[in-house]
């Protein structure tokens, strides 16, 4: 937990800036955060902020439940996407160069892996697809704890070479459908508000999605997040869970992106409750089921935009606005310095 003795000195701080109480709004929150994980790992009050590697993992895995019918693409996408995260091609490609944030890609287990090595590809695969969870369990619960270690490790060595915030992304045809599994099963919430139409599928694959969602739910509602994970997640979810508890055990922030990696985060604050503390929630996407997980979390969002596309891409926007947070803790003037009376 983080030591909550550092608080009112860092809301002083922000409060003496030269402006109304409260007038930067969420940007406010962030700092506090930031410096209240900086004050925790320093052992006194951060009056300095830096962000100098910020990073993102997007990781890639292919879903048995895609044979359903359940999405507009076929999984082969899901492999000709990393091509295209590997080349820049891709829209988190874009938002990582624009903020400078560096960007790796995670082999998780697509059916047909790529051949040629690539610096920025990571590979960890734990099989070529997880099975269809409608009609079994998507994994082995070996699997599911080798992806847990896979993401922890992979983040723990990151901050070991110096990456200072961290951030998730997703790709993988059907995991809207794992992610409403996992999160039907755990929250206990209706499978049907739990379903959203992911890649904008019709109304008639949506009623499908639906149902073939609720079979494996029926198998593991109110189960451990484990035994949940097994029966109905997804690979590149197990190592995201991972990545989060690695995140807090090395205590960095990391900035959460959508519905999937936002499930994923849930899992890791059933396994870890502290690791809550140092997530930085970047928006609301259009799939149902992510203002209910916000909502569980206790997370308020920095972004609205209508976003539905995974990837890491809401994260990698919103670091321009963390990047804001911190440099008016850090520079910003206080009234005293102003000279600025109120």
């Amino acid at each position: 937990m983080l030591e909550q003795s550092y608080s009112d000195a860092i809301w002083h701080r922000i409060n003496q800036k030269t402006k109304p109480l409260g007038a930067l709004g969420q940007l406010e929150s962030v700092a506090h955060q930031l410096a209240l994980i900086a004050s925790h790992n320093r052992g006194d009050v951060a009056t300095q902020l830096s962000l100098k590697k910020p990073s993102v993992w997007v990781f890639a895995g292919d879903h048995g439940i895609a044979q359903e019918g359940v999405s507009i693409a076929p999984s082969a996408v899901t492999r000709q996407m990393v091509l295209n995260f590997l080349n820049g091609g891709a829209a988190i490609n874009c938002f990582a160069r624009v903020n400078d944030i560096e960007l790796n890609v995670v082999d998780t287990g697509i059916i047909e892996p790529i051949d040629n090595p690539h610096p920025n590809l990571i590979v960890q695969r734990l099989g070529a697809g997880t099975d269809n969870f409608s009609l079994q369990p998507a994994m082995s619960r070996e699997q599911v704890n080798q992806g847990i270690e896979y993401g922890r490790q992979m983040i723990v060595d990151a901050v070991k070479n110096g990456s200072d915030m961290v951030m998730f992304g997703e790709m993988g045809i059907g995991n809207t459908s794992s992610a409403s599994a996992i999160f039907a099963a755990l929250s206990l919430d209706n499978v049907t508000e739990c379903v959203g139409r992911g890649t904008g599928i019709t109304p008639e694959q949506l009623e499908k999605k639906i149902e073939v969602v609720a079979k494996g739910v029926v198998r593991c509602q109110g189960q451990p997040v484990l035994d949940v994970l097994a029966e109905v997640g997804g690979f590149e979810i197990v190592q995201m869970v991972g990545a989060f508890l690695g995140a807090h055990q090395s205590r960095v922030p990391v900035v959460v992106d959508g519905f999937i990696t936002s499930v994923a985060a849930y899992c890791a604050t059933l396994i870890a409750p502290d690791c809550r503390e140092y997530m930085i929630f970047a928006h609301q996407s259009q799939e149902q089921g992510h203002k209910r997980v916000l909502e569980l979390m206790n997370a308020e969002p920095l972004l609205d935009l209508s976003l539905r596309l995974g990837e890491g891409t809401g994260a990698a926007l919103a670091v321009s606005l963390i990047k804001g947070a911190i440099e008016f803790y850090n520079h910003m003037a206080s009234f005293e310095d102003a000279g600025v009376t109120v």
